[in-house]
């Protein structure tokens, strides 16, 4: 063999286990191809099915939102005219000044209630180890997992009998029920958080409870108790059942005037029920992008422990 053959023999061999390489490597690669398919079409069908949703929500806000600026809208892919005339007609027939009234009285009472005796709750099971720990989170939780009719019935029996039932103290100890186990939920995880060591330093410095409490606990407590009390806020606004078997004709806040202004006899405008509907979902929504500028939804569900070395 000349050396012109060894020469090129190295060259030949690395062209053959390319080829062979190549070979072996195009069915996998096929494989893998059939294999991410179904993967893909799942993604495409999961986003399909999210736009729709989406795009029927959007289409229902849409009509409502129309709706309640039409003069006349049947049978026309718009209305006929536009006008604010609704509005006013729903805020003089509704009587919505007083009503609006009601709902800030009932939402402030339960959100500064349910925050002064949620968080010295949470504390307690964020730092103080019982037998019956468990036990008792669960019973404070309770009122999160039972849907709200099935204790609101016979909670508004009892109120009825001891003259509670119409007023608006009625009306807020009905929406505490829910609102202080959920400032407890948020609360206590947040608590966790906070290193005990800091208590143990301000005792050594000399701090009292009452000042340890006021210069430590808190200023660290400030952004769960602010997120808690406005989550609790714009709870207490969509809370439809509890009101609505404790609240009277005077102490109604807004979801309940709406209900009844749908189903109440009478003829009313359907641009009427809809400009009030728009008026209780811009004041929903304004609170609820005031939340998510401090709290995040998955803090509710989460939260984060570090890991012991």
């Amino acid at each position: 063999m000349t050396s012109e053959h060894r020469a090129a023999q190295p060259a030949w061999s690395a062209a053959a286990s390319k080829d062979q390489g190549d070979g072996a490597r195009e069915p996998v690669k096929r494989e893998t191809q059939r294999a991410g398919l179904p993967g893909r079409v799942w993604r495409v069908l999961v986003w399909a099915v999210m736009v729709f949703f989406l795009l029927n929500v959007v289409l229902l806000i849409a009509t409502v939102a129309v709706n309640s600026v039409a003069t006349r809208w049947f049978g026309t892919l718009l209305p006929q005219g536009f006008t604010l005339h609704w509005y006013a007609q729903a805020w003089s027939d509704f009587q919505l000044a007083s009503v609006l009234w009601v709902t800030v009285e009932v939402v402030g009472a339960v959100v500064l209630l349910s925050v002064l005796l949620g968080v010295p709750a949470a504390y307690a099971l964020a730092r103080v180890q019982f037998r019956g720990k468990r036990m008792a989170m669960l019973i404070f939780l309770l009122p999160l997992m039972v849907p709200p009719v099935t204790y609101g019935i016979p909670m508004a029996t009892v109120m009825y009998k001891v003259g509670l039932a119409g007023t608006l103290s009625g009306v807020i100890v009905a929406n505490l029920v829910p609102a202080l186990p959920f400032v407890i939920l948020v609360m206590t995880p947040f608590i966790e958080q906070i290193d005990p060591n800091l208590e143990a330093a301000a005792r050594i410095f000399g701090a009292n409870t009452f000042r340890y409490f006021r210069y430590v606990l808190l200023p660290l407590l400030v952004p769960g108790m602010l997120a808690a009390g406005l989550l609790v806020l714009v709870r207490t606004i969509g809370m439809f059942e509890l009101t609505f078997f404790t609240a009277g004709p005077a102490t109604q806040t807004l979801v309940v005037a709406l209900y009844y202004a749908v189903f109440s006899t009478g003829v009313r405008a359907p641009q009427s029920i809809d400009a009030m509907a728009m008026i209780y979902m811009a004041i929903t929504l304004i609170w609820v992008l005031i939340a998510l500028q401090f709290v995040s939804p998955t803090q509710i569900v989460s939260r984060v422990k570090e890991q012991k070395r």
